[in-house]
C-alpha cells in the first residue's frame, strides 16, 4: 500500500493556505535525497516557507516537494523526499501536522533492490533492538 504521507501533506497545506495562513515545512536535512543550501540547515534540520508568495513552481507530488526559492537573493532548486517531511504547519499558530519518521520508508535506487527487500524477512519481535530510543517530537517556533 502507499504512503499516505503525500497525501495528508497536500491536504494540510491546503487548509492552512485556504485559512490566509502561511504553510511551513519542517526537514530532516540528513535524508538522503534532501537539496536545500547548506547554510539553512542548523542541527540536521530545516524549515522551509511554502507559501505561493515565497516559492515558485511548488510541485507536491507523492514522492517529493519540489519547487524554486531564493536564499540570499539567488534562486536555488529545492528537493525535498517525502520521507524527509517531518512537519507541516501555520507559521502564524503552529496548527499543523507532524510526520513520523517511517523507517519502513526508503528511497530505492530501482526496482531490484526494492524486490530484495520486500523479501527480507522481518527482524524478530525481541527486545533486544539496538536503534536508539526517540524521545516525543517537538515543534518550535520560528521567528
Amino acid at each position: 500500500m502507499t504512503s499516505n504521507r503525500p497525501y495528508l501533506l497536500r491536504a494540510i497545506y491546503d487548509w492552512i493556505s485556504d485559512n490566509g495562513l502561511t504553510p511551513y515545512v519542517l526537514v530532516d536535512a540528513a535524508q538522503p535525497g534532501v537539496k536545500v543550501p547548506a547554510h539553512v540547515v542548523k542541527n540536521g534540520q530545516v524549515v522551509l516557507n511554502l507559501a505561493m508568495r515565497a516559492v515558485a513552481h511548488l510541485d507536491l507530488g507523492n514522492d517529493r516537494i519540489a519547487f524554486q526559492a531564493r536564499f540570499s537573493g539567488v534562486s536555488q532548486s529545492i528537493v525535498i523526499p517525502m520521507q524527509a517531511v517531518l512537519a507541516l504547519y501555520a507559521q502564524e499558530n503552529g496548527q499543523g501536522m507532524m510526520f513520523p519518521a517511517d523507517e519502513n520508508e526508503t528511497l530505492p535506487t530501482d526496482g531490484i533492490e526494492a524486490a530484495d527487500e520486500a523479501e527480507a524477512p522481518a527482524p524478530s519481535a525481541g527486545g533486544d533492538d539496538d536503534r536508539p530510543k526517540r524521545g516525543a517530537p517537538h515543534l518550535r517556533v520560528v521567528k
